[in-house]
């Protein structure tokens, strides 16, 4: 069967690797190429954010991190690795509803302060630019391609569409309902950083790849500008010096930008077309795209079998 995937973000190339290395003809159409898409901005540690329902992203985040997993023992050259870090709270909380696919999750017993409260845990830091090659490769040598293409509609004709468009879905599906939550971040260089840090109230972050660091962020809603803005980059440098302190003297590499998809509910259902063809939608994960992608795109699969 003939299929056709809208977007070439992770969430995209990912359901697209899956199709194609299970038989599928996949071709992936897209107005942004890999490297121009939100997911080669993201930060990618394995951490559902700004995505619902919760008793749906557990079993997709489970999975996910399953997968990541497996990616990172056997194959180095995907980018990535699994890291481990803390995370630092100034309450007291319950465990997160996620804590139980994670199988080194612990409290911390005395958080520095301003902190009362956190959890540290193991998990897969995905340098994006390098892992979204090393999918479109995958893809490739499955029998699929990537083609730009903006696209005025679904391709309502084809046999089947699977539509990962992210927010391109607001006109692609007539869903208003997804709508940008921006997030800018700064590259700094690497300072022997080998932890992961991660404040949610801001929301400051500090991920440590091979060569850089990635800092973050903001979630500002409804915010379709993708300028890096000079005042926000010096409150997220000052904030995450003051969660890792090991960042003072960082140079800065560079600024970028991202507009996450985010919906009151990751849509992922099959619907039928009114030229005849059938429609599978996937899109709304919100700053979860590369926690949730290797879950959504099993689940993707599942419904391309049924008929």
């Amino acid at each position: 069967m003939r299929v056709l995937v809208v977007g070439a973000g992770v969430v995209g190339l990912t359901t697209a690797v899956c199709l194609a290395e299970t038989g599928y003809d996949v071709h992936v159409l897209a107005r942004d190429l890999p490297l121009e898409t939100t997911s080669s901005v993201a930060a990618a540690l394995w951490y559902p954010y700004l995505a619902d329902p919760p008793e749906r992203i557990f079993g997709w985040a489970e999975r996910s991190l399953q997968v990541f997993s497996h990616i990172a023992h056997q194959s180095p050259e995907a980018g990535v690795r699994l890291v481990r870090g803390t995370e630092l709270l100034k309450r007291h909380c319950a465990d997160p509803y996620w804590a139980a696919a994670v199988r080194s999750f612990t409290r911390v017993d005395n958080p520095p302060a301003p902190y009362a409260d956190g959890w540290s845990f193991e998990a897969p830091i995905i340098e994006m630019p390098v892992y979204l090659g090393w999918l479109r490769d995958r893809l490739e040598a499955a029998g699929g391609t990537v083609i730009r293409m903006a696209l005025p509609a679904l391709p309502g004709a084809a046999e089947l569409v699977i539509n990962c468009a992210g927010l391109g879905a607001r006109h692609l599906a007539s869903d208003r309902s997804v709508v940008p939550v921006r997030g800018q971040v700064l590259h700094l260089a690497q300072v022997g950083l080998n932890r992961w840090s991660l404040d949610a109230e801001g929301p400051t972050y500090v991920v440590p790849r091979r060569r850089d660091i990635v800092v973050g962020g903001t979630d500002v809603e409804a915010d379709w500008s993708t300028r890096p803005e000079p005042s926000v980059a010096t409150d997220i440098l000052r904030r995450a010096t003051s969660l890792v302190p090991e960042l003072v003297d960082a140079r800065v590499l560079g600024h970028r930008v991202g507009l996450r998809p985010v919906r009151p509910s990751v849509r992922l259902e099959s619907e039928q077309l009114s030229q005849g063809g059938r429609a599978i939608h996937c899109y709304g994960h919100g700053g979860a795209g590369v926690t949730l992608s290797w879950g959504c795109a099993a689940e993707v699969l599942s419904l391309a079998a049924s008929r």
